[in-house]
C-alpha cells in the first residue's frame, strides 16, 4: 500500500529584488523554486521552535533569580559593574 502525498499550491508575493535573489539561489543550488522555500520554511521553523525554548529556558531561570522586568535586568547589570569596579 503506497501513502499518496498531497501537496498543495500557494501563492506568494515577492519585492522583484528579492524574487531575482530566490531565483539565482535556487538555479545555483539546482533547486526548484519550490524546493528553495520549502527548505527556507523548514529551516525558519526550527529556528523559530530553537529561540522559543531558549527564551522558554532563560525565562525561567530569570524568574528563579528574581528577573521579572527589563528594570530588574539594569539594575542587576549596575549591581554588577559596581561590584566588578570595587
Amino acid at each position: 500500500m503506497t501513502s499518496m502525498r498531497i501537496a498543495k499550491t500557494v501563492s506568494i508575493t515577492l519585492p522583484p529584488d528579492l524574487l531575482l535573489k530566490a531565483q539565482v539561489c535556487a538555479e545555483r543550488e539546482h533547486r526548484t523554486m519550490s524546493e528553495l522555500f520549502r527548505e527556507a520554511l523548514r529551516q525558519y521553523m526550527v529556528q523559530d521552535r530553537d529561540w522559543q525554548s531558549l527564551l522558554g529556558r532563560t525565562r525561567a531561570h530569570g524568574q528563579a533569580i528574581g528577573v521579572m522586568s527589563e528594570a530588574d535586568v539594569e539594575r542587576m547589570s549596575d549591581e554588577f559593574r559596581a561590584a566588578r569596579s570595587r
